[in-house]
């Protein structure tokens, strides 16, 4: 068991982990940076989402604008991914911050103008879609480029940390924007997050960049970067286990709606429990990682809390007690975070540098294309099973895939986690 002072200095390692993370320079500007950003997307998502429906009253289009928004990632990421090898990683992020800041500032003086129509909110949403496909794949791969290796994992700690706080902020924010202001006021303050992001990108250092191809056919190094990891013993099972549990798992949050209303009574206040608790979860599960900085043992931590979320996900299904159905939410949202987190800095710190773009991009489609198709398929099927059962089995198959997976532990963790053949050899040239 561990002692008062153990645990203090557990801690005090983890505030040093975020130290050696922020001693990189680059590291530094692109959080604060990105910071801004974020908190910039998700004041423009509940924004659009209720400028949709002031427009429509039509729940269908609700799920349209989301539709539009996600979805041009399952067919974009592929291309995302050869740009993000091909082209300067920096250079790709300006320009969709500039595209991304004329998008929100058209949509700001459409509302203004009272010249916005669903149709139009539709066609912006869908660019910003497009926009947000090619630039993922590049700011993912980005970070292994700002940071050393032993670094890594607290990096992309702090970047979970990043993104579930600004979870809680830009709502909050663009809720009282709305309220006090305009939705067209909210649009312009998301523009200006834009122009802070792109000031921030201009302030990097230069950044090394790798060529995945030069002047080859876009789609052979795209297939490329399938067969590679299909072939890589470490990052296939990886993937594949992320894979299965994200569209089996993560797709529960967007459920929370029908759980909060039809399962707990508990309405609207009922839902904004749920969404709060797993977000809490999300960001104790980021300041968790934080503290355990090795990359050594991290295969098994990814299993560990992918067993956990899995019976997390059952637990809540099988309770109707909205007090017992909280902690279970909590515990799945700091599991997610743990086992996406994991899973990025193992398949980053052993993907080839000239490959990086491209498999980043096929983990972002997954991580963002996985929860909306396990919310579909769950949601279509909860017509007929009601919400409880399809959920519960999809847990149960995440399990399933899990167990071959631990079956084979070792072996992924020795691909994964040893120094790659690239930076061996670098090490040996020095």
């Amino acid at each position: 068991m561990l002692t008062a002072l153990d645990r203090l200095r557990h801690a005090a390692g983890g505030f040093a982990n975020a130290g050696r993370a922020f001693a990189h320079r680059n590291y530094r500007i692109y959080v604060s940076g990105n910071s801004v950003g974020l908190i910039g997307t998700w004041l423009q998502r509940v924004s659009v989402g209720w400028l949709a429906w002031t427009l429509t009253h039509s729940g269908a289009w609700l799920g349209i604008m989301s539709m539009a928004e996600f979805f041009p990632v399952v067919f974009l990421s592929p291309l995302a991914g050869v740009l993000a090898d091909r082209r300067n990683q920096v250079s790709v992020i300006r320009t969709t911050q500039i595209i991304g800041g004329t998008q929100a500032t058209m949509l700001a003086l459409l509302v203004y103008t009272d010249t916005i129509t669903i149709w139009l909110l539709f066609g912006l949403t869908l660019l910003l879609g497009v926009t947000n496909s090619f630039a993922q794949p590049s700011r993912m791969a980005l970070i292994s480029n700002l940071v050393d290796r032993p670094t890594l994992p607290s990096a992309l700690a702090i970047n979970s940390i990043v993104f579930n706080s600004a979870r809680f902020i830009g709502p909050a924010i663009a809720g009282i924007i709305i309220a006090h202001a305009s939705i067209g006021a909210a649009f312009a303050v998301n523009a200006a997050t834009y122009a802070w992001f792109f000031l921030a990108m201009t302030r990097l250092s230069p950044v090394q960049s790798y060529s995945g191809g030069g002047g080859r056919n876009v789609l052979a190094e795209a297939a490329e970067a399938y067969s590679y990891a299909s072939r890589h013993p470490g990052i296939a099972p990886m993937l594949a286990l992320f894979a299965v549990t994200t569209i089996g798992t993560r797709g529960f949050v967007e459920l929370f709606p029908g759980f909060a209303d039809s399962v707990f009574h508990r309405g609207a206040g009922g839902l904004s429990m749920l969404v709060s608790t797993v977000g809490l979860g999300a960001i104790c599960g980021g300041a968790w990682m934080l503290l355990r900085s090795e990359i050594a043992g991290l295969t098994g931590v990814v299993l560990v809390h992918t067993l956990l979320m899995s019976i997390a996900v059952i637990a809540f299904t099988a309770t109707d007690n909205f007090y017992v159905a909280l902690p279970c939410a909590f515990v799945a949202g700091g599991a997610m975070v743990i086992t996406g987190v994991g899973a990025q800095t193992l398949v980053q710190a052993a993907v080839e540098p000239q490959m990086r773009g491209r498999i980043m991009a096929l983990y972002g489609m997954i991580f963002r294309a996985g929860p909306a198709l396990g919310a579909v398929l769950m949601g279509s099927l909860s017509e007929r099973f009601g919400l409880r059962l399809p959920l519960a089995v999809g847990a149960v198959v995440s399990i399933a895939v899990w167990t071959m997976t631990w079956s084979r532990q070792r072996h992924i963790a020795e691909k994964l986690e040893s120094e790659p053949p690239h930076r061996a050899a670098m090490k040996a040239a020095d």
